[in-house]
């Protein structure tokens, strides 16, 4: 349940970032800058920060690979699976890089 409270800030942002930039898309140049650029930027930090304040390893890469999948069949067509699998590896390594670069305290 502890895990639950911490991951919501972040489930937040990316419901936004995968169900709120779509609707600022207007030809596809707009919707490559969001599927290329924008979006995996925003999960790379998303999983970075959340990995340095908090000790879970791959839950935020799970919940950018489920609340993703669906938005394949709302705003893109099944071409934008190619992406689902970019964001996840994308936020694991963002994730390994937070856990390489946290200090231990004590």
């Amino acid at each position: 349940m502890k895990m639950l409270k911490t991951l919501i800030p972040y489930i937040i942002i990316l419901i936004s970032t995968f169900y709120g930039l779509p609707l600022l898309g207007k030809d596809t140049g707009s919707f490559m800058v969001i599927l290329l650029i924008l979006m995996p930027l925003i999960c790379i930090v998303t999983s970075f920060v959340y990995r340095k304040k908090h000790q879970s390893n791959y839950i935020l890469p799970i919940t950018i690979a489920i609340l993703f999948t669906p938005t394949v069949y709302i705003y893109y067509n099944s071409s934008a699976f190619f992406y689902l699998p970019v964001y996840t590896v994308l936020s694991i390594v963002a994730t390994l890089l937070a856990k390489v670069t946290t200090t231990k305290k004590g």
